[in-house]
């Protein structure tokens, strides 16, 4: 008989968030495994959770594939195993998809115990629309890659929730105002449930200025505004437009403009072709 995996979602910064369910599982699983075993091993202190004998197995995306093997044999025996990533839920910027997955296709019974996320407390202190959002994870950390990923997101119809460290936030956020729109609301939410908790809210604008200013530091969740859609003024496209190719080249122009305006940058792309021959 396959056994159970049930993926436990623990605190993010607060070890009070944890729920009452996730303390059952983590003090019945007959295998632990974690993301991080020390975070795990303190949490379970704390809320005075004994390992009776168990070790804690580490599972996180460096060493998955040899780590993975032993914990299918565990629910082929009939084990209950509990899996916790380092912080909030599992699989959510987490290694703990390759398990899952692997876990269903085995036959064994695969659920979770529910509780603490960055992504939706974010969401709930920001300020901004929550009926549709997209979770976009860690931007790439090349300039490139990132400007790229952008322009696929600017037009989406959702709330964009990011996930961002310390040392990259003062690049993404100033690559974000200008893909995105330097008026685009957003929140700048910093060690969430933690003693320093702290939210910056204002446009994507205000928001580079305010890391300039002060560089935060700790644990990172961007959240900006859906596109709107506005009745933009053809003379003001062009007018824009006009100035920036005086700055920068027709490709870069392009992309500031379709970014202020929420254009395609392909159309802007094609109308600075034609005032460069005007």
């Amino acid at each position: 008989m396959s056994g159970r995996l049930t993926f436990v979602a623990v605190p993010i910064g607060n070890a009070r968030d944890i729920t009452l369910r996730a303390m059952d599982v983590l003090r019945d699983a007959d295998v632990l495994a974690a993301e991080d075993t020390r975070a795990l091993r303190r949490l379970m202190e704390i809320h005075g959770i004994a390992l009776n004998g168990r070790r804690i197995q580490a599972y996180h995306e460096h060493n998955g594939d040899k780590a993975r093997p032993a914990l299918l044999e565990a629910l082929a025996r009939g084990q209950f195993v509990a899996y916790a990533s380092e912080a909030g839920t599992p699989l959510i910027s987490d290694p703990g998809f390759d398990l899952s997955r692997a876990a269903v296709e085995a036959g064994a019974q695969v659920d979770a115990a529910p509780g603490a996320s960055a992504v939706l407390t974010a969401l709930t202190v920001a300020g901004l629309p929550t009926d549709r959002f997209l979770f976009a994870g860690f931007l790439p950390s090349a300039a490139g890659a990132r400007r790229a990923m952008l322009q696929e997101l600017a037009q989406v119809p959702a709330t964009l929730v990011f996930y961002e460290s310390p040392h990259r936030i003062a690049a993404s956020l100033a690559q974000m105002s200008e893909v995105l729109g330097p008026n685009r609301a957003s929140a700048l939410c910093r060690e969430l449930t933690k003693k320093f908790e702290d939210v910056r809210r204002g446009s994507l604008e205000d928001l580079v200025q305010s890391v300039q200013a002060h560089p935060p530091k700790g644990e990172i969740v961007v959240v900006v505004d859906r596109a709107h859609s506005e009745v933009v003024d053809d003379l003001d496209i062009e007018t824009t437009l006009r100035d920036a190719l005086q700055r920068v080249s027709v490709r870069d122009a392009a992309e500031e403009v379709a970014g202020i305006f929420g254009l395609k940058k392909r159309d802007v792309y094609q109308l600075a072709l034609k005032l460069m021959k005007d």
